[in-house]
């Protein structure tokens, strides 16, 4: 398999080009390992309340279940996409989704509360390689006209990985144990990493140094706010330890966006920010992530602990909305070159925004299954609208060198939403006063799942201020090929 190196100023172009690979064959091999990354995202939320009794858990510890995942996802996809460019994309995306494979070991041999959430952390490391390095190879393997359908393909299967992720675990807890979740997914690397190797380029990009302080400063930040807001609520928000972490990761953070803008080999080009696509379509994965998966977070456990639905059943009851956007994130990356991307990303926030507020309305223990079927297919057609046309919006007005870089500041985003999302909207029901009892979880969780719903809508106004993003009217089925040299070698376009 031939590799081609871009430098920041020279492409190396091998003598000999490599063979062309298939559509299918890039599809597969790309979307695979992003599909097991995402579906780990939220695969446990149907396993919390048997690993609060069988490993003996607190309520408390329960978001880390999700948060150690996504924390240490947000933090290193940035250093991921930067060695990807350095060592080679493929090469990382390979060594994310061996990573992924330990993880999900050493998760499935976990006998305490502390072991399993160390290991979640070892999966979030490996989907750190796998999940922004799925998507630059993808745009580097598919020629440019058949990228818009490969994209939303690409945004179908994350959808679906996220939102199915509730369906297999419930499945999977149903049939055997809470360890399955884990061990299934080892068949999965096995058949993802050669399948990784043998079908996708090795695409390199510029050879800059390793912003190690960046990745240490925003790292540190993050986890420092969020663990913070997950504590906050048990033992007192004005408690000085409890202060001192939400001030201390908030500097961080002010410090890292500072070094970002004299390094010189940032993480983050802050120059990116100037690009008025880039910058909203941030704000939209960060706010999306937080209002539709911190309330999916807590919908599940009012299934499961109000109405006393399996986790098989609680997954299936939320299968419209889970299965959706399998449907719709296709279709949406279709028709996103003739009516833009704006349209669909606000269409979708709003669905998605206006569903969650019809279910805190609907949230009752004695609320009868079908009368909650139509609020979630509305949220399940409106997380589908918003996978894609983000995705293509977020490439689209950039350079094609900038695509690694971009892709993993969006992925990081969205994963710090997730975080937050579960963390302060869980803080909302534990100040609420909630409890995972039938009678304690539902006046609790209508503050949380509103405030999901307000930080949908709100990012809904934002998003009419995104580029229309439409191919011009004659371009649509023929657009001319764009020089990705940066991102693939030629001749490998599917």
């Amino acid at each position: 398999m031939s590799d081609t190196r871009v430098s920041s100023d020279t492409i190396i172009v091998p003598d000999t080009p490599p063979p062309r690979r298939s559509f299918a064959l890039v599809l597969i091999a790309t979307s695979l390992p992003m599909f097991m990354a995402m579906l780990d995202n939220l695969v446990m939320t149907n396993a919390l309340p048997v690993l609060y009794v069988e490993l003996g858990a607190t309520v408390a510890e329960l978001p880390w279940f999700v948060n150690a995942y996504t924390l240490a996802f947000a933090g290193c996809i940035l250093l991921a996409s930067a060695l990807g460019d350095r060592f080679g994309r493929r090469t990382m995306f390979a060594i994310g989704i061996a990573v992924f494979g330990i993880g999900s070991v050493l998760a499935a041999l976990s006998s305490d509360p502390g072991q399993l959430i160390a290991a979640r952390a070892i999966q979030g490391l490996g989907a750190a390689g796998v999940m922004p390095l799925s998507l630059v190879l993808l745009a580097g393997a598919v020629r440019p006209e058949r990228r818009p359908v490969a994209i939303g393909v690409w945004g179908g299967v994350s959808g679906l990985g996220v939102a199915v992720g509730p369906l297999v675990g419930g499945a999977v807890i149903e049939g055997w144990d809470w360890q399955s979740i884990f061990w299934i997914n080892i068949p999965v690397v096995l058949i993802a990493l050669p399948l990784a190797l043998w079908g996708l380029p090795n695409a390199f990009g510029r050879r800059e140094r390793v912003d190690l302080l960046g990745v240490m400063l925003v790292g540190f930040g993050v986890t420092a706010l969020v663990h913070a807001i997950v504590r906050g609520n048990e033992d007192g928000w004005s408690r000085p330890d409890v202060v001192a972490e939400l001030v201390g990761g908030a500097l961080l953070i002010l410090w890292f966006v500072a070094w970002q803008s004299r390094a010189g080999a940032p993480m983050i080009p802050l120059r990116l920010f100037r690009d008025r696509s880039f910058s909203l379509v941030n704000v939209v994965g960060l706010a999306f992530s937080f209002g539709a998966f911190g309330s999916i977070f807590l919908l599940i456990q009012f299934l499961q602990v109000v109405q006393g639905a399996s986790p098989l059943d609680a997954a299936l009851q939320t299968s419209p909305w889970t299965l959706a956007p399998m449907v719709v994130a296709p279709l949406a990356g279709l028709i996103a070159p003739r009516v833009g991307t704006r349209v669909l990303i606000v269409a979708g926030l709003t669905l998605l925004g206006s569903a969650l507020l019809w279910l805190t309305l609907l949230l009752d223990p004695d609320v009868a299954y079908p009368a909650l079927v139509p609020s979630f297919v509305m949220a399940g057609v409106g997380m589908g609208l918003v996978f894609a046309p983000s995705a293509t919006a977020l490439l689209a007005t950039l350079g094609d060198a900038d695509h690694a870089k971009a892709s993993g500041v969006n992925a990081t985003t969205r994963e710090i939403g997730v975080a937050l999302g579960i963390a302060v909207l869980a803080a909302i029901f534990l100040g609420a006063g909630g409890q995972f009892t039938p009678t304690g979880y539902v006046d609790a969780a209508r503050p949380a799942i509103l405030t999901g719903a307000m930080v949908l809508l709100a990012c809904a106004v934002a998003a009419l201020f995104l580029p229309r993003g439409a191919t011009p009217a004659g371009e649509v089925d023929q657009v001319e090929p764009a020089p990705i040299a940066a991102v693939h070698a030629p001749g490998t376009g599917a």
